[in-house]
């Protein structure tokens, strides 16, 4: 234990945002630069090595949190990037992204603020690419044995670069124009410089790592086809069907889904675009969703110059603090949360359904017509003479995925079983019903976290080097059944 008590002389400090009104004017991250490195080593000293360490549960990478807190707080900073990354492929990602679930079964949390584990982990990789000490790490030999990897979000590129340090040949196939996944076209840049994708991807390619972007496995290229190239194939497609609003008036223009919205604004960071195709500009813009992606859209509108922003719930507003009793400490609990983009404005309705839109004589979305909504007998029901209708000329909708692509033909075309919630079915392994074939990450366990989607990449590569070599020394963080730690 590094500073025995250094939970008790140093109170909780997370990273320093930028002023409002100067995110606003550009699409870069929305933290101070540096403003981490100064406070980072006291607060990595209130970690208290605990005997029992439950962040350990709350982090289904398993990650070394007290080792590399203890490194970072003796500013080891070699040593604390070797553990970061010895359990994690791409920490500048989870540490960026992740809603740190191992924050929330951090043993300080029980009645003090938790460590600040992300801002610890996130100040690790970047000191540790500025100071040179992520290098490549080549095979030193090869197997002879060819991989294929669908998808190129957070689960492929794990699992791709796994097996690729493991000495197989590795290929992954991208759909998009791009490396990167939702990582890429999904994650607004003011919530990770795509940057960081960039320099990961160069260093998978100085490992061997083979990239095939602008293929879509199921139209340009046949599933068949593909496993009859290859030893063995990881599909890491995704959960990329949207859940949509059927509803009076769908039809409207001006109306999509926010996997349509968010790519245009990234694309436009690339330079595909001088200005974006769909663009939020004087529009009173309605976001229907209340989670990360719906917040996404709230700050892409912002940075957009949305006339109004309002954000819509079906579910009640989450508690400000933890329920002892229905969410108990070490589970991840569902609590308000407020992101840089609600920081920077908008209106925030919970409790609401939409009933219809209504347009224009252009048809064009005008108006979108809510109820409010509270639970009767365990069910939504709408609350009678709580109808109103608000300004939206561009809505965006982000409720969620409900599983794989079923339309490119590629579940089809392998011939994949699919479990009870239309996922990809997978055995101990991570194999599908065909032999050869395995699913790692959102296409196999549904909508979920990126740090979840790592540990499903890393699991996966262990179940293919097994059924290509019969062994395998890599790790395994989680089993296919393995869920969050909630009630």
């Amino acid at each position: 234990m590094a500073d025995p008590k250094g939970f008790l002389n140093h109170g909780r400090e997370v990273a320093e945002s930028r002023p409002v009104e100067e995110r606003l004017k550009d699409w870069n991250e929305v933290y101070v630069p540096g403003s981490l490195l100064p406070i980072i080593s006291k607060q990595a000293s209130r970690c208290m090595d605990c005997g029992i360490p439950f962040c350990h549960n709350g982090c289904p990478l398993g990650n070394l949190i007290p080792e590399w807190n203890d490194y970072a707080y003796r500013e080891d900073w070699a040593a604390a990037s070797e553990r970061l990354h010895a359990t994690n492929n791409f920490p500048e990602f989870t540490g960026r992204l992740c809603p740190a679930p191992c924050e929330s079964a951090c043993v300080l949390g029980i009645n003090q603020p938790a460590v600040t584990i992300k801002n610890v982990e996130v100040s690790i990789i970047d000191k540790a690419w500025e100071t040179g000490d992520v290098a490549p790490q080549a095979p030193e030999r090869l197997s002879g044995k060819t991989v294929a990897v669908i998808g190129s979000g957070p689960a492929g590129l794990a699992a791709a670069q796994q097996l690729t340090r493991a000495g197989h040949t590795v290929a992954v196939y991208e759909r998009a124009d791009r490396i990167g996944g939702l990582l890429r076209y999904g994650i607004p840049e003011f919530k990770m410089e795509k940057r960081h994708i960039n320099r990961r991807i160069e260093q998978m390619r100085a490992e061997g790592t083979r990239f095939r972007t602008g293929i879509e496995i199921g139209r340009d290229l046949k599933a068949t086809d593909l496993k009859k190239r290859y030893d063995a194939v990881v599909i890491a497609a995704g959960a990329t069907t949207a859940r949509d609003l059927p509803v009076p008036g769908r039809d409207l223009k001006g109306i999509y889904q926010a996997m349509e919205y968010l790519p245009l604004a990234n694309k436009v960071q690339e330079g595909d675009f001088v200005a974006p195709p769909i663009s939020a500009e004087g529009k009173h813009v309605v976001v229907i969703g209340g989670g990360d992606t719906g917040a996404d859209c709230v700050g892409t509108a912002h940075r957009q110059g949305a006339a109004s922003v309002t954000q819509l719930e079906i579910m009640p507003r989450p508690n400000d603090e933890r329920n002892a009793v229905s969410q108990p400490w070490p589970t991840f609990p569902m609590l308000y949360k407020v992101t840089s983009a609600h920081e920077e404005g908008g209106e925030r309705v919970y409790s609401v359904s939409t009933t219809h839109f209504e347009g224009d004589e252009d048809g064009n979305v005008q108006w979108l017509h809510l109820a409010e909504v509270e639970f009767v007998d365990g069910k939504l029901t709408q609350k009678p003479g709580t109808e109103r209708k608000i300004p939206a000329q561009l809505v965006t909708l982000a409720m969620g995925f409900t599983g794989p692509d079923r339309e490119n033909g590629l579940v089809d075309q392998f011939g994949l079983e699919l479990d009870e919630r239309g996922n990809i079915a997978r055995d101990a392994d991570f194999q599908t019903n065909v032999p050869g074939v395995f699913v790692a990450g959102d296409a196999g366990r549904g909508q979920s976290l990126i740090v979840w989607a790592i540990a499903e990449g890393r699991s996966a590569a262990r179940g293919v080097d097994r059924f290509l070599t019969g062994a395998s020394d890599l790790p395994a963080p989680i089993r296919p059944t393995d869920r969050a730690l909630m009630v």
